[in-house]
């Protein structure tokens, strides 16, 4: 079973998207044709849906790069009395992007990892592949991808049908691959060495807390200020989303071998998940990865 992951990271998902770009363009054809199973956290599940969809990889690297800027517009720059940034242009995007599909549209398997925050419990989005967790397949897909990238304090919570509120699946999983891993061997009745992973993340930054003078701790420390703009910085919440990635990332690579194939590029530096200054040099650095690692990523994909 082949199967496509692809990280949470906010606007530094347009880096999976070059790389995904390259592979589309390699092949000639869809993204989805490669593989059986399709999963992505918070960015990365904009970037599966649409490939899902056999959207072409060159009109979301557009699409990311036209609306980034609009979904990036803080509507407060701290963000204790309101999220930081609305989730109207996030809504406007997926909704012109995912129209009113439902999961229920989509039949090959597609996972969306997110959070229940109402019952504080792990919630996967399904696409209709038969799963009997698949209890709602009437929700939006646009619903479904707006919930995993609800990242707390950032953006509000989604409220699905005034049943419960839904955040960042990045929170539990934001490198997608266990939730896979586990879906082909209980739903799938897939073995372990029957089960193929590729796994495309959102860049490795060097966040750092150094050691300073000052003991007392607070939020100017966890989350950082911009000067002279006052502009809060993500880095407690980049930092967790990094540590959950790559801690997953270790387990796979234990679990599954040579069947796991993990692209992600060192960054050199902190990039917040919503610097849209950054986009170009995104776009370039997963291009020159694509280039780098493109004999061995074409030899993992065509191995049976």
């Amino acid at each position: 079973m082949r199967i496509l992951c692809i990280d949470g990271g906010g606007i530094r998902g347009i880096f999976a998207v070059a790389v995904l770009q390259g592979i589309e363009a390699e092949y000639k054809k869809p993204i989805s044709e490669l593989f059986d199973v399709i999963a992505g956290t918070s960015t990365g599940a904009i970037i599966a849906t649409s490939v899902a969809l056999k959207k072409p990889m060159k009109d979301v690297l557009k699409s990311y790069k036209k609306f980034g800027k609009e979904i990036f517009n803080p509507q407060a720059q701290i963000g204790i009395f309101k999220s930081v940034y609305s989730d109207r242009y996030l809504r406007r995007y997926f909704k012109r992007n995912f129209g009113e599909l439902t999961l229920a549209d989509v039949k090959q398997p597609l996972l969306i990892p997110a959070v229940d925050v109402t019952h504080g419990k792990p919630y996967v989005y399904r696409s209709n592949y038969g799963h009997p967790g698949s209890a709602d397949l009437t929700i939006k897909l646009w619903d479904a991808v707006l919930s995993s990238c609800s990242a707390p304090v950032y953006f509000p919570p989604n409220n699905i049908n005034n049943k419960y509120l839904s955040v960042d699946g990045g929170l539990w999983a934001n490198n997608p691959s266990m939730v896979c891993v586990t879906e082909a061997m209980h739903f799938f009745q897939k073995k372990i060495d029957e089960i193929k992973i590729f796994s495309v993340g959102t860049g490795l930054q060097e966040i750092e807390y150094k050691i300073e003078k000052d003991k007392y701790w607070g939020i100017k420390k966890w989350l950082p200020f911009q000067f002279p703009f006052m502009k809060i910085t993500p880095k407690l919440l980049d930092l967790a989303l990094d540590l959950s990635s790559e801690s997953i990332t270790y387990h796979c690579q234990h679990l599954l071998g040579e069947r796991y194939y993990r692209l992600n590029k060192d960054l050199g530096t902190e990039i917040p998940f919503d610097d849209v200054k950054c986009m170009d040099e995104l776009i370039d650095l997963g291009k020159q990865t694509y280039k780098e690692q493109k004999k061995d990523i074409l030899a993992f994909l065509s191995e049976g």
